[in-house]
């Protein structure tokens, strides 16, 4: 049971960084926050370096290691656009059905089978998203969606690969938890230069520089959070023989962030959105193989 604790720790730390990643976003521009984080989670994540074999490094682990850096980005980054876009508990809710796409996709492509508690743990998920949806008719969950919900969208899927590129990386290539986290934000901070080199039009170091002089602080304890709650799920997924559960546990962060950051932010709708995301938490949790 050590991975159902990593996990809880995981998920609670989560929630924190979400809520200062929603305080910092309310002024700054989100290519020049996932940088400035990229730069303090470097140098923090470079004191694992201290605990690396690097005999046991291969060259096709760094490689998948950075296939899988890459798409943890642009998933983080979405994810930032969202949470900047929309109110918190509308940008997070739907990432808990990331363990319910890795069951759907290993039904349709790897034919496996569904027992009748992962059938109810699907419907439950669809329940909760179309609670979660509705706002004033019952005809809303169908209209256009705002640009936010494709980049959840886009994060859910990327997320899905990414958990299981996690379970690779350290069961099958053997990846020491410290090396996965040191490597892993080398590569996120030239992944976020390169992204900022590239798709930022201003490309301005003065306001980059104004962005550092008024968040520093906050990133910096983001940063500690941030390390944190990712070296847990990696130590949950270690620890685990199912990395869905793992992350179903850790999940369940966003329902504390619904709860305290909508209350914080004085967000709309919320005791539907706590009842949908709720039942989106159970049905996740359901889902998954023990």
């Amino acid at each position: 049971m050590e991975w159902f604790y990593f996990a809880g720790i995981s998920a609670i730390l989560s929630a924190i960084a979400a809520i200062i990643e929603k305080k910092v976003l309310f002024k700054e521009r989100v290519l020049n926050f996932v940088l400035m984080l990229a730069i303090f989670n470097m140098i923090l994540a470079s004191i694992f370096l201290f605990y690396v074999d690097f005999s046991k490094i291969t060259s096709i682990s760094l490689i998948v290691l950075l296939f899988k850096a890459i798409l943890n980005g642009i998933a983080f980054v979405g994810v930032m656009f969202a949470i900047k876009d929309l109110e918190l508990s509308d940008a997070l809710p739907l990432l808990v059905l990331t363990p319910g796409f890795v069951a759907l996709f290993a039904w349709i492509f790897l034919k496996e089978s569904l027992t009748n508690l992962e059938i109810f743990g699907l419907f439950l998920l669809i329940l909760g998203t179309y609670i979660f949806s509705i706002k004033k008719s019952l005809l809303t969950p169908l209209k256009k969606l705002k640009r936010g919900y494709k980049f959840i969208i886009l994060a859910l899927t990327l997320f899905t690969i990414t958990t299981i590129l996690d379970r690779i990386l350290l069961s099958q290539y053997k990846l020491q938890p410290t090396a996965l986290m040191s490597f892993q934000h080398f590569f996120f901070f030239i992944i976020f230069l390169a992204m900022f080199l590239i798709f930022d039009k201003r490309k301005n170091i003065k306001n980059f520089g104004e962005t550092f002089k008024h968040t520093w602080v906050l990133i910096l304890i983001l940063s500690f959070v941030t390390i944190g709650y990712r070296y847990f799920e990696i130590l949950a997924i270690k620890n685990t023989t199912s990395t869905a559960l793992a992350l179903a546990i850790k999940r369940t962060s966003v329902f504390f962030v619904v709860i305290i950051g909508g209350r914080l932010f004085k967000e709309h709708d919320l005791l539907r959105k706590i009842i949908a995301t709720l039942i989106l938490v159970i049905g996740a949790i359901l889902v998954v193989r023990f």
